[in-house]
């Protein structure tokens, strides 16, 4: 049974274990947001009906979602590639070069501000620690802590599921409600929801102004609305 960490009065905890896939979290449900509802206004604004208008905002969201979770599971696994290559790359200058490479260690906390007269005695841990070095180059050359790495798997379906709960407020509403312009109106109004609790999330992790994020939020999809409802009515009136 694990023990809950006790941490004294005043002090903020990290996120944890989840913070390196905040990102796929917040792109994909505020993409599956975002998009799917601009789609939904470009066609109704075009003169779809309601049928039409459900099966490509369908359309949209599943290709949205296996778009999403494919390219982050390429993105993520190309990334760890490329990654574990230069670490194999760096354990050769190691052992080869490693008189280089503590130079350059040297110089990488010299930047960080530690003080000259302690360089020396900080250096002396990694002298003949191979593994304390590579992880010391890992972390300060490439950017690389093992806890900080993302599964390809974990990225993928987080990106593609949140996108499809994205599209959602976008979508139900045309399953439900016979009236095109009345599905629409509980689209924006879901959508817009959606997308400032959406905000609100990302500024309580980020610890910045909740309100603001949110309000942002809305003001991008809204702008992104106008637009595509201006070139659905003007597609509609030339091609249709």
């Amino acid at each position: 049974m694990a023990v809950q960490k006790q941490y004294p009065k005043g002090y903020t905890p990290h996120i944890g274990e989840t913070r390196q896939y905040w990102r796929d979290i917040i792109l994909g449900v505020n993409d599956g947001l975002v998009s799917i509802f601009l789609l939904v206004v470009g066609v109704v604004s075009g003169g779809l009906d309601r049928g039409q208008v459900l099966l490509t905002a369908v359309a949209g969201a599943i290709a949205g979602a296996v778009s999403m979770a494919s390219g982050e599971y390429l993105a993520t696994k190309s990334q760890d590639e490329v990654l574990d290559a230069e670490l194999a790359l760096e354990r050769t200058h190691i052992q080869e070069f490693r008189d280089m490479e503590l130079e350059q260690l040297r110089e990488f906390f010299e930047d960080m501000g530690v003080w000259e007269e302690d360089l020396d005695g900080v250096l002396a841990a990694f002298q003949e620690n191979d593994t304390a070095l590579l992880n010391a180059m890992a972390a300060l050359e490439f950017g690389v802590v093992d806890s900080e790495r993302r599964s390809p798997y974990r990225a993928m379906g987080a990106s593609g599921l949140l996108f499809l709960l994205g599209a959602l407020p976008s979508t139900m509403p045309f399953v439900f409600v016979t009236s095109v312009g009345m599905a629409l109106a509980i689209a924006t109004v879901l959508s817009l929801a959606g997308l400032f609790s959406v905000g609100v999330v990302k500024a309580y992790v980020a610890k910045t102004s909740r309100i603001l994020s949110g309000l942002e939020n809305m003001v991008v999809a809204g702008v992104g609305g106008l637009i595509a409802w201006g070139i659905g009515v003007a597609f509609g009136a030339t091609v249709l």
